[in-house]
């Protein structure tokens, strides 16, 4: 039987993998089309929420868990400023990020949440 992680039962580390999907099919896309180095650039930021929260949920301390978590937010939006560069290159369409912005929004506001609740 495989190890059970605490970061798998957190909500903001469920919806930050999902979000991580998306973005590598996003990245796959960019990869297509001979952008290598966005596609690079948007997989690391996207596993980046995920590996903070997980790393942060190791911790021993509740302070270091919120820096964590405040790492974690700031890779959401390095991920959606990433995706509204890329439409104004036209290298995505408004329709092809508009749930992934949602989903980062979302993902803010909940990571937000959670850090006051630590």
């Amino acid at each position: 039987m495989r190890p059970h992680f605490r970061f798998e039962d957190l909500e903001i580390w469920q919806l930050g993998r999902e979000l991580a999907a998306t973005l590598h099919q996003l990245a796959e896309k960019l990869e297509g089309r001979k952008f290598f180095r966005y596609a690079e650039q948007v997989r690391g930021a996207a596993l980046s929420v995920t590996n903070n929260i997980a790393e942060g949920s190791g911790s021993l301390h509740a302070a270091e868990f919120k820096q964590f978590l405040n790492y974690a937010r700031r890779s959401v939006f390095e991920n959606a400023s990433m995706l509204l560069v890329f439409e104004t290159l036209k290298l995505v369409t408004a329709d092809e990020i508009e749930s992934p912005l949602m989903d980062l929004d979302k993902l803010s506001r909940k990571i937000t949440n959670f850090s006051r609740t630590r």
